[in-house]
């Protein structure tokens, strides 16, 4: 299909679905960036008017489009709370994408959608052969903390962790261990664990070896898609999704697997829910590989919970000494989309050294939305610190979520005011139970 055929046909599934927003502004109340910056524009609302007539629009100032429409978290707050049931993501998604087919993609993105995320050996070797070289741009602000001066322009201010000598694939290779109760899984790390929170993919294969579970890893998956998607880059998104599904599926055939694990909300209501969304796009062989992947798709922390059980297990003993106060951040796609937020809380609760504190406005978006806090920087930390804000108040001194990418923003946000707070996924907190 041509590029101009399907943003026709995508212009006119716009036009059928905006009659559905009733214009009621109750996305008001809950759109984050509406909270810090009162414009109509930033708004679902506003948005939604935007699309409407887009071709003539796009055609009239297409900057002005592009940049109305990507300052969107694409958090999901205004579609839950929405009266009318509005599909208001996927209209976004769609939005970008006629975008996009109108006037082409940047060529960086371009190339990370298409070439990098699309080849994970060459994207594991250019991480590797960057690692040792880091110190010579990175400034240290805080006892594990950096900003990086002359990237400025690129990541703007932000406090970042360095680079882990080896990615998690490099380190294991195509991993796999039997099981000891007959449960098998596919453990689908995605970038930020594979990549750059190696010590929470090392913390998830040490959970799921210590319950007895056969693990498969293969050494060649890649990105799960969101970013190239949300980035209106739908071939990108299709490459990605087809290298993945071609590792996949050869699992699959091999059978035993009961389970797809993936310790990032945004993964999992990816393969979830944008995967089978997009279906149509793919072979019937990878149709059906979609299918059961939504199937058999898990939350490692619903996973932990709700097919192990293990807050039915002994906690163990507390170290002497109080416990360590830990809140809880609930991430937009984690509770949102996938209705997950009682498991991690409980999975935190099986050990005894810490002790749960809820903050205020726990499932408020902190600002990070992906690419969004690449390009939009200063309005992504304004957002930022009202959760770090939160998060000060609750007397905690360790913070979790089930979210790589919220983990990053909320490290920038509680480095940069000097916070003497740590920041860890839930199956983290509960691996330190474990025996090594």
């Amino acid at each position: 299909m041509s590029d101009i055929t399907r943003l026709a046909q995508t212009l006119m599934k716009l036009d059928d679905r905006l009659a559905d927003c009733m214009r009621c502004g109750l996305c008001q109340a809950v759109c984050p960036v509406f909270g810090v910056t009162y414009k109509e524009s930033d708004v679902s609302r506003g948005k939604l008017a935007l699309l409407d007539n887009l071709a003539h629009k796009m055609i009239e100032d297409a900057d002005a489009v592009e940049e109305k429409l990507n300052r969107c978290l694409l958090c999901g707050s205004c579609q839950a709370n929405c009266p009318s049931g509005v599909s208001i993501l996927e209209i976004f998604m769609e939005a970008r994408q006629a975008l996009v087919d109108y006037r082409g993609l940047n060529p960086v993105k371009k190339f990370v959608f298409r070439e990098l995320l699309t080849h994970p050996q060459l994207f594991s070797a250019m991480m590797r052969s960057a690692a040792p070289f880091q110190g010579l741009v990175m400034r240290q602000k805080g006892a594990k903390t950096y900003d990086m001066p002359l990237f400025k322009k690129l990541i703007g201010s932000r406090h970042i962790a360095k680079l882990p000598a080896k990615s998690l694939h490099a380190k294991y290779g195509d991993l796999r261990t039997e099981g000891q109760i007959g449960i098998k899984v596919l453990f689908f790390a995605g970038c930020m664990a594979d990549k750059y929170y190696t010590q929470l993919g090392e913390a998830c294969l040490k959970v799921l070896k210590h319950h007895g579970v056969g693990v498969v890893m293969p050494s060649n998956l890649t990105c799960c898609g969101i970013p190239a998607l949300a980035s209106g880059d739908r071939t990108g998104f299709v490459l990605e999704t087809r290298k993945n599904l071609d590792v996949i599926g050869r699992e699959f055939t091999g059978g035993g697997i009961q389970y797809v694990l993936t310790p990032c909300g945004s993964c999992t209501a990816t393969l979830k829910e944008w995967w089978p969304h997009f279906a149509r796009e793919f072979s019937p062989e990878h149709q059906k590989t979609i299918a059961a992947v939504a199937d058999r798709v898990m939350d490692i922390n619903a996973f932990l919970i709700d097919v192990l059980h293990v807050d039915r297990m002994d906690k163990g003993m507390r170290r002497p000494g109080e416990a360590t106060r830990v809140t809880f951040h609930d991430s937009c796609h984690l509770k949102k989309s996938l209705g997950v937020w009682e498991q991690p809380r409980k999975l935190i609760r099986q050990n005894p050294n810490y002790e749960l504190v809820e903050m205020a406005e726990a499932d408020r978006c902190c600002g990070c939305g992906g690419s969004f806090t690449l390009f939009h920087y200063d309005l992504s930390k304004e957002i930022g610190l009202r959760k770090r804000e939160n998060i000060v108040r609750s007397g905690a001194s360790a913070v979790a979520t089930g979210c790589p990418a919220c983990m990053l923003q909320i490290s920038d946000m509680l480095s940069q005011n000097k916070d003497d707070v740590v920041v860890k996924h839930p199956i983290e907190i509960y691996a330190e139970t474990l025996p090594d």
